[in-house]
């Protein structure tokens, strides 16, 4: 580091050094004042839109409470069109979902299920909205459809869903009278650890193997 005798020579190179280095020193605090109130706005943004997919998602809640489909529909489709990536949308559509079960419309049900599982970014709801779907090809004995659906899942991609997947499969096969593939993904869904409580019942039920090839002779 340069050493100056005198306060005048210290002051003349600072004012040299500033004179250099200006318009980098000036446009790099800009910088960080645009980065900064960019970082704030986006922030706030955020929030703003949260409480808005909150609030109309508490509406809809109350809409289905009291029975207003028309709302709960007009409601859910507002939340997918300005929040569409939000956790409330999402559940909005599970909503909208029971509405048309309820109300008897079945294809609707599962025409919505279909669009969610093609569009949806998130794998959890993904899983939800194509387990949601497979109930109801079980419902609508669309047995190997619902097979289909269940092949599509990579087995590596199912974790904190393989029993559930497991066990809609048992149903699914036990619904063709192929009843020891259906006893093998019960057991399967019971050894995930996450069995429901009527799996133990469902299995109980199947004739075992062993008794079952006694009864053939």
């Amino acid at each position: 580091m340069a050493i100056y005798d005198t306060e005048e020579e210290q002051l003349e190179q600072l004012k040299k050094w500033w004179e250099n280095n200006q318009s980098s020193v000036i446009y790099g605090v800009i910088g960080a004042l645009v980065i900064s109130a960019g970082v704030n706005m986006w922030q706030k943004h955020k929030a703003d839109s949260r409480n808005q997919a909150s609030q109309l998602y508490t509406e809809l809640l109350t809409s289905e409470a009291e029975e207003k489909n028309d709302s709960v529909e007009k409601l859910a489709e507002k939340l997918q069109a300005e929040h569409g990536s939000s956790t409330y949308a999402q559940y909005a559509e599970l909503i909208l979902v029971k509405q048309k079960v309820q109300s008897g419309d079945l294809e609707g049900a599962k025409t919505l299920l279909q669009n969610e599982i093609k569009k949806n970014n998130s794998p959890e709801f993904k899983h939800i909205f194509r387990l949601r779907l497979i109930q109801l090809m079980l419902a609508t004995k669309q047995y190997e459809q619902g097979l289909q659906q269940i092949a599509e899942v990579d087995p590596a991609a199912r974790e904190g869903f393989a029993s559930n997947y497991d066990e809609l499969q048992g149903d699914l096969y036990l619904a063709l009278d192929r009843v020891d593939e259906a006893r093998n993904a019960y057991q399967s869904a019971m050894r995930s650890g996450h069995a429901s409580p009527m799996l133990q019942f469902k299995l109980d039920d199947l004739t075992p193997p062993a008794l079952e090839k006694l009864s053939a002779q």
